[in-house]
């Protein structure tokens, strides 16, 4: 070959070089990291549209994938990467929000020595948040009706646990109604009032809300019902002192079991 075949291929290979470098990375190590990451300017893209990609795919890039691997999941890189050698390859990517707008973003993956991808980066940085996972929807509001409250004189003896016959009437509509929704929860809350012995009071909250429960089950409710007891500690009326048969009737309104719904009804 003559000098000027020599110098015309010199030429070419010079300007190939420059081509395929002008946006190279500085200091890539052997571990596929740059010292400094550099990015093409984007009016030297080659597929000039740039695309928007499957984001599937974007997420199942990762570290130790290859050329080819990267090629099946987003196509050839977007830039002159070079002919040989080539340790990093960049892209222009697309991204539709929900508004409707478009945001652009450019990628970029560094190989290691043996051309596996080992880092990749965003610009602007912020662009790596479209990989985030979407965020799940809130969960729909249970639905939850005003508790209902009954009056534990009406289904009870004084200072008794046992239902009596009108508790039992009074129950049952109830029990007919949680029994067609059964993806219904209950919560049985005994309230007494405070005349008499705290710990007793509490006590006895709590057998007449166990009560109502088992009550329910027994007539084939299968939503789930629990029971608890708050004794007197959670009065609707105060009363001043006066003659106990006076004190027990101005106290009646504290003596109840209420029942809190939520969910289908």
């Amino acid at each position: 070959m003559g000098k000027q075949g020599m110098l015309a291929v010199s030429v070419m290979a010079i300007a190939l070089t420059a081509c395929g470098t002008r946006h190279i990375s500085r200091d890539i190590g052997d571990d596929g990291r740059a010292g400094e990451v550099i990015f093409p300017k984007v009016e030297d893209i080659v597929l000039k549209e740039g695309t928007f990609p499957n984001l599937d795919n974007l997420r199942a890039v990762a570290p130790g994938v290859t050329k080819d691997q990267l090629y099946d999941l987003l196509g050839r890189p977007h830039f002159r990467e070079g002919y040989a050698g080539v340790r990093e390859w960049d892209y222009l990517f697309h991204f539709r929000k929900d508004d409707g707008s478009v945001t652009t973003c450019q990628y970029k993956v560094i190989f290691d020595k043996d051309y596996h991808g080992q880092s990749f980066h965003w610009a602007p940085e912020s662009c790596a948040d479209v990989l985030k996972p979407a965020a799940a929807p809130a969960p729909a509001p249970v639905a939850q009706s005003k508790p209902i409250s009954l009056s534990a004189d009406a289904m009870f003896a004084f200072g008794k646990a046992e239902l009596s016959p009108q508790g039992r009437g009074e129950l049952s509509a109830l029990a007919a109604q949680l029994k067609s929704a059964s993806s219904a929860r209950a919560t049985v809350i005994g309230h007494t009032d405070r005349i008499g012995n705290e710990a007793a009071n509490q006590a006895l909250s709590e057998q007449r809300a166990q009560a109502v429960r088992q009550f329910l089950l027994d007539q084939g409710v299968t939503a789930a019902i629990t029971a608890e007891g708050r004794g007197e500690r959670e009065p609707v009326k105060e009363c001043e002192e006066q003659p106990r048969k006076a004190l027990i009737a101005c106290l009646a309104p504290n003596r109840r079991v209420e029942i809190a719904v939520e969910g289908n009804q």
